[in-house]
Formats: structure tokens, sequence, C-alpha cells
């Protein structure tokens, strides 16, 4: 077998593997990372290169490995555009935290946010109060987004990022 294709091969594979383990773990976002993510991630990579490489530690190998991996995100990113089973497969769904002031206890508890988490989130949208919020929305990209329902209150569109890793969020 021609040793860039097989490169292409065990990248794709990889690539394939981390969706699953991400999608498993419950990893919805890596855009703020805390301390023990930015290890898992080093370490992940760091066990993950061979895998994709082999013994090919060129730079064409590397440069091989880094174009199948951008390659296949894009094709995923398209067969998620075009599947809503894959999607639905791979994203989790919006979930209610907050609706009309009451809040949703048993979605807190199963996506594992604490009650100062989203008071944060809540004071973050210049929103003091439950009774205030109308819509709170734990977003697919593990945001939390609120909609007051005091028209005097401020509005904004900043959205506080949550992480899920192993059934615990970290700030």
């Amino acid at each position: 077998m021609n040793p860039y294709l097989d490169i292409v091969i065990r990248s794709v594979a990889v690539y394939v593997f981390m969706v699953i383990a991400l999608r498993i773990f419950g990893k919805k976002e890596l855009s703020q990372l805390n301390t023990a993510d930015v290890i898992l991630i080093l370490l992940i990579s760091n066990s993950v290169q061979n895998a994709m490489v082999g013994t090919n530690s060129s730079l064409l190998g590397g440069i091989t490995a880094a174009i199948a991996l951008f390659i296949i995100n894009m094709i995923f990113k398209k067969i998620m555009l075009n599947s809503k089973f894959i999607k639905d497969l791979v994203q989790d769904k919006p979930e209610i935290l907050v609706h009309n002031g009451k809040i949703y206890f048993k979605s807190l508890a199963k996506l594992g946010i604490t009650s100062e988490e989203l008071q944060e989130a809540m004071r973050e949208h210049g929103v003091e109060f439950y009774k205030d919020v109308k819509l709170a929305m734990f977003e697919i990209d593990g945001s939390i987004s609120i909609i007051s329902g005091n028209d005097h209150l401020k509005q904004t569109h900043h959205k506080r990022k949550i992480h899920k890793t192993l059934g615990t969020l970290n700030n």
C-alpha cells in the first residue's frame, strides 16, 4: 500500500474515533479550556500522532495527515448539514433550563450545571432573579442563552460557555 494513502486512512480513522469519543464523553465546545482540558488534548494529540503517521515522521507525512484531517472535517460537516440522522447522532439538542421563571432542575442535574453557574450566566446577561427569566437555554455549542421577560432589563448577546467533560462541567 502507498505509505501516504496509509496515512490518510489512519488519519480518517483517528478523526472518526475522536468524533465518537467526544460525543460519548459529552464535550460540546473546546473554545474555553481549563488546565485539565489542555492536558487532555495535548496527551490525546500525542497518543494519536503515531496512529496517524505510523513510522513516517517526515514533513510530507505530517502534512498528508493534516490535509486528510481538514478534508474529512469538511466532508463530515457537509454530511451533518445534509443528514438529520447523523446530525442528531453527533450533536446534542438544546435544553430548557428556565422557562417563565420556573427552573428545570432535572435538566440542570442531567447537564451537571450548578445553580451558581446558572446564576453567573444570568448576571452576564443582566438578569438578577430567576423570576425575570423568560427562557434560559443550554445551547448545542455549550453556551447558556438567556431571554428575560422584563423589558427594562438589558439584553445582551454574550453567551457563557460551559463544557462537559466526563460528566462534569468546567469553566
